[in-house]
């Protein structure tokens, strides 16, 4: 089940709100009058009852389409649970706990995702070993890095252990960031957990959120999803130059405006159950280096590298270039097991690295034009390499992209450019802070419910009679 899906928008959503809304009476009439030293008086309420709705809710999510992994998921929150309760038992066990934690993890995270991949590379260079295929569980990379973030916070003592099963199970399966993201650490939430409360301000604005995601996904993404299909699918070779570089350009907007589309739609369905979820995004195509393009994508991704490897690392006092080497190899492995998110993630990793001794010094001085520009290329070609696992049609595009092609531009490179004049234009400016301009508006909320009320619409006629329209992070 996807967000973007009209199942989950007017069937699932409705039933989760209702059994939602009267799990919130259930609690509400269970609520307590604490009495404080000072003579105040608090009314407190337990969120139990909403956090089982959402839980059972969340497994049915997962199970829709992998009824057997939501058993591994359930599994591996229950060993983390063990081990975060071990951390906070006592000095000697914690860092066992920890150790173990991280251990337990990375191998589920490991045999899953991995395993096939080195297995291959032994049988290609002569060793007699058999290559397992096992099905790579659905936001598997998420949940295993947001448990791993879960137990350093508790080792840290940044937060403090769950002592429910049930809550750390409700913190790690919540639907609304399960499957894509943005990987939420445990600190972020822990304490909205057992204490949020909703206003209708939050609602609005959560609901909103929502419905931007959902335009970006169905209105954008899907729709410019079919001419980067069309050229980047089939066999590079039978295309012009022209047509290279537009299937790559589609392929540009695709992938942002997929991937932060769902992180909108994760953020907004959190915003309305009282969750505040930071941000994932921040229009990373209008960088002007490819250092400020990845504090402005997947930004929880980057966060958790630099804050729970590089910098342990020694960050930028010691090793600096390899600190960054092996975290970029390693975000590139993070995305999938193949050959081209390896050299993807050095492809960056080796950017980011030289900008540091020669760009970023001399950063002033270079007019911002140029500077976009030299951006928009390195990262473009980025999205390239991350396209094709394939690597000859990586070659092969990339030869076409730089005049090895049978001709400059055919009649289909001008029609793709033609025939979508209009999503071209709305994937580029919507690629920019375009939101920024209605910050002040005082009647702003009209807008939005006019804005929100056009994209429902338009998004259910486009998903009526659509047979496939997967968020591309769903496999990684």
């Amino acid at each position: 089940m996807v967000f973007s899906d009209l199942l989950f928008l007017f069937e699932f959503l409705a039933a989760f709100a209702l059994c939602y809304l009267v799990a919130g009476l259930i609690d509400r009439n269970g609520a307590k009058l604490i009495h404080s030293g000072d003579g105040t008086h608090t009314l407190h309420q337990s969120f139990r009852g909403r956090n089982l709705i959402t839980v059972i809710f969340s497994l049915i999510f997962y199970a829709w389409g992998e009824p057997v992994y939501v058993f591994l998921m359930i599994f591996c929150v229950f060993i983390n649970y063990l081990c975060g309760i071990a951390i906070d038992t006592s000095q000697k066990s914690r860092k066992l706990g920890l150790v173990l934690g991280i251990i337990f993890n990375l191998a589920v995270l490991a045999t899953f995702k991995y395993l096939g991949f080195f297995a291959g590379i032994l049988s290609d260079i002569g060793l007699k070993v058999s290559v397992p295929t096992l099905a790579l569980p659905i936001g598997i990379s998420f949940y295993t890095f947001q448990s791993m973030s879960y137990l350093i916070d508790v080792y840290r003592k940044d937060s403090p252990p769950q002592k429910r099963f049930m809550d750390l199970l409700f913190y790690i399966s919540m639907f609304p960031q399960l499957i894509a993201g943005p990987i939420v650490r445990y600190g972020t939430i822990a304490e909205e957990i057992s204490n949020r409360k909703v206003t209708w301000d939050d609602f609005a604005e959560g609901s909103y959120r929502f419905l931007i995601g959902l335009g970006k996904k169905v209105i954008i993404a899907n729709q410019i999803s079919t001419v980067a299909d069309y050229f980047l699918a089939a066999n590079p070779e039978t295309f012009s130059t022209a047509g290279s570089w537009i299937g790559l350009l589609a392929f540009t907007f695709q992938i942002y405006y997929d991937f932060s589309g769902y992180s909108d739609m994760a953020i907004g369905l959190g915003r309305c159950l009282g969750f505040h979820f930071n941000e994932n995004f921040n229009h990373p195509y209008i960088s002007t280096s490819i250092t400020e393009f990845w504090r402005r994508w997947h930004i929880s991704l980057g966060s958790f590298f630099r804050d729970y490897l590089y910098i342990p690392l020694g960050g930028n006092r010691r090793h600096q270039a390899l600190n960054i080497l092996i975290v970029w190899f390693l975000t590139g492995m993070w995305h999938g097991a193949s050959w081209n998110f390896i050299i993807w993630g050095l492809y960056f990793g080796l950017i980011v690295m030289i900008e540091k001794y020669t760009i970023l010094k001399i950063y002033d001085k270079i007019p911002k034009i140029f500077l976009h520009l030299y951006s928009i290329f390195l990262f473009t070609l980025g999205w390239g390499i991350f396209y094709f696992d394939d690597l000859g049609k990586m070659k092969t595009l990339f030869e076409s992209l730089f005049g090895h092609a049978g001709a400059a531009s055919d009649f289909t490179a001008v029609s793709a450019l033609t025939n979508n004049f209009w999503l071209w234009i709305a994937a580029l400016v919507f690629a920019m802070p375009v939101r920024k301009l209605f910050a002040n508006f005082k009647g702003i909320w009209y807008v939005r419910a006019v804005i929100g009320a056009a994209i429902l619409i338009l998004s259910v006629a486009l998903l009526v009679g659509a047979t496939n329209n997967p968020f591309l992070y769903f496999r990684f």
